[in-house]
């Protein structure tokens, strides 16, 4: 990761909503640190959805393959919380260990993340065999091109819409502006446009 710029007014800023929130979750990682069973509970409880969720759209649907991810990414969170000074969002940093794990368990040839699902979703029982067919491909698609993106483009891009991470939680994470994530994503988001536009009639 880089370091945040020393000038410039496109610093990130939290909003209210998004101050109050990481209100909380230094709260809860103040009692964890201090041996609080409970804390430690409520912020599980309070992230695993996010996370699993994430998961499951970045490993093309496979919820098994996800559910192992995401215990892999509390292990790996749990080890690493000492060393987490609070620059960032906690969900946001702990959505980069959720998304270095999926790429780590990617690369390995032994276990390939499968692309033959879309992403997790139901899909709509009312939808036509063809429609149903026509959205498929185009999440699998979408997926593949995500996928191929440069990894600095596929973070910002999948932290944004697939975990729902605010442009200036990114940007604090990353150590970058807000206009460097928005650049990113404009970039991220051509990309994606072009590669479907390839691949789709």
């Amino acid at each position: 990761m880089g370091t945040m710029p020393a000038t410039g007014t496109s610093t990130p800023v939290s909003h209210p909503k998004e101050m109050a929130v990481e209100a909380e979750e230094r709260g809860l990682l103040d009692r964890i640190r201090a041996g609080d069973r409970e804390a430690a509970e409520a912020l599980v409880e309070g992230s695993y959805r996010i996370v699993f969720a994430s998961l499951v759209r970045l490993c093309g649907g496979d919820r098994d393959l996800a559910s192992d991810l995401t215990q892999e990414t509390y292990r790996k969170a749990w080890q690493a919380l000492p060393a987490f000074d609070g620059r960032s969002r906690f969900s946001t940093w702990l959505y980069r260990i959720a998304y270095n794990a999926f790429l780590n368990r990617a690369r390995r040839p032994l276990r390939a993340v499968p692309l033959e699902s879309s992403d997790g979703l139901p899909q709509d029982p009312a939808a036509s065999a063809e429609d149903s067919i026509q959205r498929s491909e185009t999440s699998l698609s979408l997926r593949r091109a995500v996928l191929a993106l440069p990894d600095e483009l596929r973070f910002a891009v999948t932290a944004r819409f697939w975990a729902g991470e605010s442009v200036s939680a990114i940007a604090r994470e990353e150590g970058i502006t807000t206009v460097a994530v928005r650049k990113r994503l404009r970039r991220a988001l051509a990309s994606l446009k072009a590669a479907l536009q390839e691949v789709l009639p």
